[in-house]
């Protein structure tokens, strides 16, 4: 049965004299990634702070419910009025709050809503949000989330609504708990504004959805090996705060070549599932060379699609490994676009196309899955691993996007980071985890094994 999507809703609301000018402010989040799924806000004119929290309250359940009419909701306010009169502990007797009260409720059901309060320090996404929309109301005009800046006010260590993966917790799966709340930090989109990607032809230069070869200054990232440190904001780096230890660490190794990606051809799960090709073969007996000289290898894991299981034997058989299949490691599916070309989809498909371009929520033609579906599934699957290979280094055997998503994860980057890395077949990169929470992105890109 498939799970019902959950959302955590932030709201808040302000009065300038309250009553006064005044606004309000909702933001939904992915509770697994902390990404910005929806953000509202509004001048009302002249009213009290209460009324503007709970107009903020309402603005964000429909925001929520716009999603999936089941979705399962936590609300978090540093309104302790609001947070006590909907959880049924405190009596609404204000007549301006009924009514308000009576609408949030009516929303969605009471069993799919419940309420937290948190200090207004944890609620400045939302705070800042409204206090955007009151300083549009001063110049006579609506908020426009084109111009706001309220994702970068979220704080280092939002305690969102997943709870710990199940199955054995040891410090690797507690550093992976504490990465996905820290990474809510830093993973939303800005403003609620659409990505500005680079030239289409730059950002599908293969079969698996987009490792470009080409593009201008800044359509991707350096292919060069090199070593990106990062750790989430309020926590030390590593290497500058106390030894945390041997860290888990993946490797991570994009299959080799097969027909369709010289054709530049749209790839994922839901299609031919093709073979390597000739290249691709001689590309995985090349990486498999490089990385037994490495020797620090442990164990192999791939995605089940064929490309992915011929590339990891190749590299275990070199190694003397065994393979493990992983599903969650497996591409997305891209539904009627698959074996399409950029420009195909372009001319079938312009709106489907734009819209995915657009908003990682959008969904490719036909039932494919989105990057926000994906980043969840690749998420957990980031989490079930570490606490299989603890303190071990793993390599994964995937795709352009799950490589992407771990990549921009590790960073703390935004949704639209996916369509400025290049990934090319056969490229290795590298992510350590520390049981503390901090990733570090060794590598990315590495293909000096093919030269």
């Amino acid at each position: 049965m498939q799970q019902p999507v959950r959302v955590v809703v932030e709201a808040d609301g302000g009065s300038r004299g309250n009553p006064g000018p005044a606004g309000y402010g909702a933001v939904v989040l992915d509770p697994a990634t902390g990404e910005t799924l929806a953000e509202r806000a509004e001048s009302i004119g002249i009213a009290t702070n209460n009324v503007a929290e709970y107009r903020g309250l309402i603005a964000g359940l429909r925001a929520a419910r716009e999603l999936a009419a089941d979705v399962q909701v936590l609300v978090r306010m540093d309104s302790k009025l609001v947070v006590e009169q909907m959880s049924g502990r405190w009596k609404i007797k204000h007549p301006d709050m009924k009514p308000l009260a009576a609408e949030a409720a009516k929303i969605l059901p009471r069993a799919q809503v419940t309420y937290e309060w948190i200090p207004r320090e944890k609620n400045k996404h939302a705070d800042r949000l409204a206090n955007e929309a009151m300083d549009a109301g001063k110049r006579g005009r609506q908020w426009e989330p084109s111009g706001s800046t309220a994702v970068f006010d979220r704080g280092a260590a939002r305690a969102l609504a997943t709870p710990p993966p199940s199955g054995p917790v040891g410090d690797a799966a507690a550093g992976a708990a504490a990465v996905r709340a820290a990474l809510a930090a830093g993973t939303g989109t800005r403003g609620g504004a659409t990505a500005e990607p680079a030239p289409a032809d730059t950002l599908f230069g293969d079969a698996d959805m987009g490792g470009g070869t080409g593009g201008g200054p800044g359509a991707h990232a350096s292919s060069a090996p090199g070593t990106v440190e990062t750790s989430a904001p309020g926590t030390a780096a590593p290497g500058w705060g106390p030894d945390m230890g041997t860290p888990a660490t993946f490797v991570l190794l994009r299959h080799g070549e097969t027909a369709l990606t010289p054709q530049k051809r749209f790839s994922g799960s839901g299609g031919s599932d093709p073979e390597l090709s000739e290249a691709g073969r001689r590309q995985a007996a090349a990486v498999a060379g490089s990385l037994a000289a490495r020797g620090t290898v442990q164990s192999v894991v791939s995605s089940p699609l064929r490309r992915c299981r011929e590339t990891a034997q190749a590299v275990a058989d070199r190694l003397g490994l065994t393979v493990t299949v992983e599903e969650g490691l497996r591409e997305v599916d891209f539904g009627a676009w698959e074996g399409l070309t950029f420009a195909e989809v372009r001319e079938r498909f312009p709106d489907d196309l734009q819209a995915w371009l657009d908003s990682p929520r959008a969904a490719p033609t036909g039932g494919g899955e989105s990057f926000a579906a994906a980043t969840r599934r690749i998420s957990a699957t980031r989490d079930r691993l570490l606490a299989a290979h603890a303190g071990r280094t793993t390599l994964l055997v995937t795709h352009v996007t799950p490589v992407k998503i771990l990549v921009r994860l590790a960073l703390g980057a935004p949704p639209e980071s996916l369509f400025r890395m290049e990934l090319s077949a056969a490229s290795v990169s590298e992510v350590a985890y520390y049981a503390d929470g901090n990733a570090s992105v060794r590598l990315l890109n590495d293909t000096a094994h093919l030269r």
